[in-house]
């Protein structure tokens, strides 16, 4: 079970937008995430609908992250791809058991308690906090790197 790629350019294309904090064009922002262009564009347009990205049109223009990293998590960007997680269609909003036991079903309530917890982590997680935890990433690379090399 995979989050989609969609939803992995996303991330990637915000945590490059809150990293930079300034104005991209769409082919820059698709060369330094390697997510295809035409891909990153289709993203992009869901981000600028839901307020996380602001577009700027023109010879000038570009994307830049409109919202601030902390407040921005890894649930909003799945949720923006994806639609609300739940980890059985029973769950879904639009959702009902095919066998007409809802709300008297383990496996239901089961599924239930694992969506709350992904969901709280994916809450959890920010992007001002991915981009410190990417900074520890690096500096203990580089330190390995000075201790090897």
């Amino acid at each position: 079970m995979y989050i989609t790629l969609e939803t992995d350019y996303a991330v990637r294309i915000v945590s490059t937008l809150c990293k930079k904090n300034e104005k991209i064009d769409a082919k820059t922002l698709s060369a330094n995430t390697g997510v295809p262009l035409r891909f990153a564009v289709k993203i992009l347009r869901k981000l600028v609908a839901l307020d996380i990205v602001k577009s700027y049109q023109g010879v000038q223009g570009g994307y830049k992250i409109n919202m601030a990293p902390r407040d921005i998590s890894l649930k909003t960007i799945v949720e923006a791809i994806e639609g609300t997680y739940c980890f059985s269609r029973c769950l879904a909003p639009d959702g009902e058991c095919n066998r007409g036991a809802s709300g008297k079903c383990c496996n239901q309530r089961a599924f239930a308690e694992i969506t709350k917890q992904v969901n709280k982590l994916l809450e959890s997680y920010n992007f001002e906090l991915l981009s410190k935890n990417q900074e520890a990433i690096d500096k203990e690379l580089a330190e390995n790197e000075k201790k090897t090399g």
